[in-house]
């Protein structure tokens, strides 16, 4: 149930729900404390009884006005070598899912894309990417096990190029945000890309989990720290109502989701739109 359906409900059972129910009810769907107090604040200076359409008329006003109308678009293609995008997060976000979806979608918008399978310490992982290529007939490079992640980026990108690939989308390891060792490779793996092209990766993607909310917005502060993010991309907001982690994170990083995961099919991944985000899924 989302935030908007959530709020309606609470109405039918009371005609006058007090504000720290109302609160404590917009804290819950992961927008932050600070909007949730924003909102609750306007609606308070109405200075009469508030119904669930005040509420939910608040709450749109709000969060729309916090976020960017439409996903910024990702680095055309270029003559001059694939547009890398580098893929992390942690371990059981949906990231490499994500990775074959993305490969999807942009293929289906008319471009060529290689996949890179640089999670080499997870071999789980490296069969996952490698059975959803097979699915959706994309091109993967993959390492021997355990092989150095850098260097299958490394070899992937070679293999792009040579390709005349538009895009190349690396999986990286899955890796706690609090991992220091661990989130250094991504600085490995990031200067190696600079070796092939200075300007690489061009975007640097994390998936979060709409479920885990604050953890969430927390995994997206370590993970800037660590490599400066371009975007996110939200998974398992098909039966979560926590979107507010959309939310949370563009108002405290300024970070704009890019695309959404809704579902278990290749086909359910789209671009991020404010409007469309607010009415389906809050």
């Amino acid at each position: 149930m989302g935030l908007f359906s959530k709020i309606s409900n609470v109405f039918s059972r009371k005609a006058k729900p007090d504000w720290d129910e109302l609160e404590e009810l917009l804290i819950s769907s992961d927008i932050g404390v600070r909007l949730a107090m924003k909102i609750i604040e306007d609606l308070q200076t109405l200075g009469r009884q508030v119904s669930a359409d005040d509420v939910i008329d608040e709450c749109r006003k709000v969060v729309l006005a916090r976020l960017p109308e439409s996903t910024p678009p990702l680095p055309a293609p270029s003559d001059n070598g694939p547009r890398v995008i580098l893929v992390v997060g942690v371990n059981g976000t949906g990231k490499t899912t994500s990775c074959a979806k993305l490969g999807h979608f942009l293929r289906n918008q008319g471009h060529s894309v290689t996949l890179a399978a640089a999670d080499t310490f997870r071999a789980a992982a490296v069969e996952q990417l490698e059975a959803w290529c097979q699915r959706l007939d994309l091109p993967l490079v993959k390492g021997a096990p355990n092989a150095d992640p850098s260097s299958v980026c490394f070899d992937a990108y070679r293999s792009a190029a040579a390709a005349n690939s538009d895009y190349l989308i690396c999986d990286t390891a899955g890796r706690l945000h609090n991992r220091h060792n661990l989130m250094a490779e991504l600085d490995k793996i990031r200067r190696t890309l600079g070796k092939t092209d200075e300007s690489a990766p061009h975007e640097v993607l994390l998936v979060v989990d709409a479920t885990t909310g604050g953890n969430a917005v927390q995994q997206a502060r370590e993970f800037h720290k660590a490599t400066q993010l371009t975007g996110l991309i939200v998974t398992k907001l098909d039966g979560s109502g926590k979107g507010g982690v959309v939310v949370a994170v563009q108002e405290e990083l300024s970070i704009p989701t890019r695309f959404l995961g809704t579902g278990e099919l290749a086909e359910n991944f789209k671009p991020f739109a404010a409007s469309d985000f607010v009415e389906e899924l809050l």
